[in-house]
């Protein structure tokens, strides 16, 4: 199968002033891309060849899980942000946060936590659980993702150091604020999680 690069959902400098245009350049065109031709190398001429992405990070290891995990990860990540996002979430998905972090308070809190909480490079991601009732957070270090434990992402945010240097230095908390309270899709993750419901 011929993996390509998808298309952003929004222009180089549509996240700006929190996420800048030359951030998301290098984010996109350099690591994201970077990870795709590495796959595409190491896969070629293979039986991975003529699997999907999700196959792949399912039954690989070593360069070929990680480069197709940080495809698969990085698209969910342009898709887990939108320009004028943030904030808190309204209806059922809202619901479904206060439930299972008893306030949206408390799982923002949470979610700095746990991003800034994980050593090293890696990803936050919200997700649905099995049963798809409760949500929990997953800090996940370097490519790693729920889909291989079985779990429902609905939304991450990307911790390695080139998503945020740029803007934020070593600030990791002051930008995974910014992902919250200014960029998060939460459409998305409701989406998400409708689709794990169904």
């Amino acid at each position: 199968m011929k993996f390509e690069l998808p298309p952003l959902p929004y222009a180089k400098d549509a996240l700006e002033p929190f996420i800048s245009a030359k951030t998301l350049e290098v984010h996109y065109e350099d690591h994201h891309k970077g990870y795709l031709e590495k796959l595409q190398a190491a896969i070629e001429g293979t039986p991975e060849a003529s699997k999907t992405l999700e196959e792949i990070i399912g039954n690989a290891d070593g360069d070929v899980f990680n480069n197709a995990a940080q495809v698969w990860n990085h698209t969910f990540y342009w898709m887990s942000m939108k320009p004028g996002a943030g904030g808190e979430p309204t209806g059922p998905f809202c619901d479904a946060i206060k439930k299972s972090f008893g306030s949206f308070d408390a799982f923002q809190e949470r979610y700095v936590e746990a991003a800034t909480g994980l050593f090293g490079s890696g990803y936050v991601w919200l997700c649905a659980d099995r049963s798809a009732e409760k949500l929990e957070l997953k800090p996940l270090p370097d490519a790693e993702n729920p889909l291989v434990a079985g779990g429902r992402p609905l939304v991450c945010t990307d911790l390695w150091e080139h998503s945020y240097y740029l803007d934020y230095q070593n600030g990791r908390e002051k930008y995974v604020r910014a992902f919250l309270d200014q960029l998060v899709n939460w459409e998305f993750a409701a989406a998400n999680l409708e689709a794990a419901r169904a």
